[in-house]
């Protein structure tokens, strides 16, 4: 019976947040990419390939072939949750007038979960043939377009769909809009990108049987209503150096913020009406062929174990290496060394397959 209480109690504690507008759409914050972990997400002002889709679609139009692939999978909470990324980007016309789409997947899901509503019966006997397996996953569908105003300035867009599903419990639709710039200038980089510009709505819709709702009742748990969960614009402002440190090395330091307004974060500066979070990234280029990277993020104050009266600030340091190989790329990012903040570290790999380049006709 502890087992039916313990689940209804989590179910609900998932509904009762879900319409909450702080930290709504959270999936859509993890990032994408071997490269932005290592970076901890420092990437906005210079990211220049297929991965822009996310962090800055104007990036995309410093995409130097005609066509990208690129996937990424990592584990989160020992494998518990999976994050998953497929998408690709193709410019539409000449060097001289960038334009580029895309079209990416992104899905995070937590997969198996015993539902155990039936597993104790009317009489109060326990029947495990009676519980069964749902998942809990967020799904984003994103379109790309990017275009070079001139060669220091370009901009871009995404228009996405969001569907998050819990099991037959609920669901919902989305959809959103993001917004983003860069500027280059000499070793200069800098960007802004406002996600969410347009106010992202999530249709919630509660599909619970009756029966359901009566267990829901019986165990004093609260049945979930349809209803909409708003995501608030974020804005995200970055400013980057690159320059040759020698004939073969390239350095790029960039330092990132993102700005939200949708109720207090546990940030380096919070309050109700304005959050602050930083980030800031390191990269060494060898060739274009090897990268070294390295990353300082996710500032939180925590409180102390030995006196809970006490907060300290907290961070999240990430290291990663990128590889090229002919034509493919291998990045690859740990997340969290040696598990300083409270989040556990996670291994992150993605692949980008270059198409050769060619020249493009008008």
């Amino acid at each position: 019976m502890k087992k039916q209480f313990s689940f209804l109690f989590s179910i609900c504690f998932v509904f009762n947040h879900l319409f909450a507008q702080t930290y709504s759409n959270e999936f859509l914050a993890i990032g994408v990419g071997g490269r932005a972990h290592g970076m901890s997400g420092a990437v906005t002002a210079t990211t220049n390939d297929l991965y822009s889709s996310y962090w800055n679609p104007a990036g995309l139009t410093q995409m130097q072939n005609p066509l990208e692939l690129g996937v990424m999978h990592a584990e989160w909470f020992g494998g518990v949750a999976k994050y998953d990324f497929i998408g690709f980007a193709k410019p539409l016309s000449s060097v001289t007038k960038k334009r580029t789409i895309g079209l990416s997947i992104i899905r995070l899901g937590i997969d198996q979960i015993p539902y155990t509503l039936n597993l104790v019966g009317a009489d109060g006997s326990i029947n495990y043939d009676n519980v069964s397996q749902f998942s809990a996953a967020d799904y984003a569908i994103q379109m790309s377009y990017a275009q070079e105003l001139n060669k220091n300035l370009s901009i871009g867009g995404n228009m996405k769909i969001i569907r998050r599903v819990i099991g037959t419990m609920a669901s919902a639709w989305g959809v959103g809009a993001d917004l983003g710039v860069q500027y280059r200038a000499g070793h200069w980089r800098l960007a802004a990108v406002g996600r969410d510009i347009t106010t992202t709505y999530n249709a919630w819709t509660a599909t619970l049987t009756e029966e359901e709702k009566q267990v829901f009742a019986r165990t004093g748990n609260t049945i979930p209503k349809s209803s909409v969960e708003i995501t608030k614009p974020t804005l995200f402002l970055a400013a980057a150096y690159q320059a040759p440190l020698s004939k073969d090395i390239n350095l790029t330091v960039e330092a990132d913020a993102g700005i939200a307004t949708d109720g207090q974060r546990n940030v380096l500066v919070s309050s109700k009406a304005f959050n602050l979070d930083p980030r800031f990234g390191l990269e060494l280029e060898y060739q274009k062929n090897i990268w070294l990277r390295a990353g300082l993020g996710n500032f939180q104050r925590l409180k102390n174990e030995q006196d809970p009266t006490k907060k300290e600030l907290n961070m999240q340091p990430n290291i990663g290496v990128g590889l090229r190989l002919g034509r493919l790329t291998v990045d690859y990012a740990l997340t969290n060394i040696g598990n300083v903040s409270a989040v556990q570290y996670s291994h992150i790999f993605s692949l980008k397959l270059d198409f050769k380049s060619k020249q493009i006709n008008p």
